[in-house]
């Protein structure tokens, strides 16, 4: 397995408060890692050291296998960081140019890299409008090709979608989704659940300066929650008593339990129903989120950071 970055043991404290405590964690080569974790776990602390922005007290951190020292050899990372990083009185192509410079573009380099950057964003049309005249979706993708304009082979990504619409959210990824097709490395940081388990390949979840838990996430719910499905029926009259293994909802016409193997337990479970003389209006069988791995990790709700 080739690896796009490898930290190994990474720590940061800021005085007497640990920041990083020993975390350590794998992207590999092509990956979509998505990174999940409540405010002030120290999520932005990591990516500022992975840029060079921050350094560790110790620890290691490894790009395509070269050890990275300070602030030399990250030529091949690209941040795009939450806050919009462009200049909004000078027009697209302007914060183009300005950016593929910062990255050390020249000549026909750059030109070419404004001309790709202008197709890829959708914005050719627009590239001789001022920024600030455009919709927060359309400062988002000119924020994400500033951050790229070098075509890094990883790309940190801190929050591109907070604040916008759904399709402007689809337009993004539709664009990353180019990117990690020719072979770019991804580490997403986000809030939004269907973010990361639709469009990554990965989970990482950070708490407390530490990596708590890394998979897909069927791992992830197989490993906190086990392979247990939730059941919820809805009776057609209120049950009077407790049912063993059931838990009884408030209106006390809904029954919910929990199952290992839904084809082995099911069909007793609604025998048994029948047998007291209850009949089924509505059931429901459902599996246990992403949302439900991040609370039980983490004790927090993550929409609620």
């Amino acid at each position: 397995m080739h690896h796009a970055i490898e930290v190994r043991d990474l720590c940061k404290s800021y005085g007497s408060s640990p920041v990083l405590q020993n975390a350590s964690f794998d992207l590999r080569t092509g990956e979509r890692l998505g990174l999940l974790g409540p405010n002030g776990a120290g999520k932005t602390t990591l990516i500022r050291c992975l840029t060079g922005r921050t350094l560790a007290d110790s620890g290691s951190i490894r790009l395509h296998g070269q050890l990275l020292r300070r602030r030399s050899g990250r030529e091949a990372l690209g941040l795009v960081p939450q806050e919009l990083a462009i200049y909004t009185d000078l027009t697209t192509r302007e914060n183009l140019v300005a950016f593929a410079r910062f990255h050390g573009l020249r000549g026909r380099t750059l030109r070419d890299a404004i001309d790709w950057a202008l197709h890829w964003t959708g914005l050719a049309e627009r590239a001789d409008d001022l920024v600030r005249s455009f919709s927060g979706g359309m400062q988002r993708r000119v924020n994400l090709a500033c951050g790229v304009m070098h075509r890094p082979s990883v790309i940190l990504l801190d929050e591109p979608t907070v604040g916008v619409d759904p399709q402007s959210r689809e337009r993004i990824f539709s664009m990353l989704d180019e990117l990690t097709a020719q072979g770019a490395s991804v580490v997403l940081t986000t809030h939004h659940l269907d973010e990361a388990e639709s469009r990554c390949d990965r989970i990482m979840i950070f708490d407390h300066g530490r990596v708590i838990a890394t998979g897909t996430t069927t791992d992830l719910i197989a490993s906190t929650l086990g392979n247990s499905r939730q059941i919820q029926i809805r009776l057609d009259r209120p049950v009077t008593t407790a049912v063993p293994g059931w838990l009884i909802s408030e209106q006390r016409t809904g029954l919910t339990a929990a199952v290992d193997d839904l084809s082995q337990q099911l069909p007793g479970l609604l025998n048994s129903i029948h047998a007291a003389g209850f009949h089924v209006v509505d059931m429901q069988v459902r599996q246990p989120s992403l949302s439900e791995v991040f609370l039980r990790l983490t004790g927090s709700e993550l929409r609620d950071q």
